[in-house]
């Protein structure tokens, strides 16, 4: 079977979404603009629907759904909005664009952290700190205990 990937979105090497999957819909924009705004659908809305992808595997859904949060419906449909643009088209293809940046960064793992081990030196300065300010503290209290007498 033949897909035709022209439509699909590369998200990363392993994952493509099929633009068919998007849903778009569009409304007024708020703001200044006159009388454009009044009368033009700019705004444009973007829906994917995470949980019911057949092109995103149960791990790569999960990772999406922690990442992106509060911008996922109780449904697990993600909706971005762009409104930024006098033009609908414009708002069209920026939201598209944010859309494949949120998934890139949602699906790429976190760095594992290496654990590193102080040095000697920042070791023995931390330590000598710590010696100079309990020392400071000690004569602090001295002096308070012979203000008492």
């Amino acid at each position: 079977m033949h897909r035709d990937t022209s439509s699909d979105l590369v998200i990363t090497d392993s994952v493509a979404i099929p633009q068919r999957e998007l849903r778009f819909s569009f409304s007024r924009s708020a703001g200044p603009g006159g009388q454009h705004v009044n009368k033009a659908s700019t705004r444009v809305t973007l829906q994917f629907d995470v949980r019911r992808s057949p092109s995103l595997t149960d791990s790569q859904k999960q990772r999406i759904a922690e990442y992106v949060g509060h911008r996922l419906t109780r449904d697990g449909v993600l909706q971005l909005h762009a409104q930024r643009y006098r033009s609908q088209q414009a708002n069209r293809e920026e939201l598209i664009q944010r859309f494949v940046t949120l998934l890139r960064e949602a699906l790429t793992p976190p760095r594992p952290r290496v654990p590193t081990r102080m040095s000697p030196a920042a070791k023995a300065r931390r330590l000598a700190e710590k010696k100079r300010r309990a020392l400071v503290k000690r004569q602090r209290a001295a002096l308070r205990r012979s203000d008492e007498d």
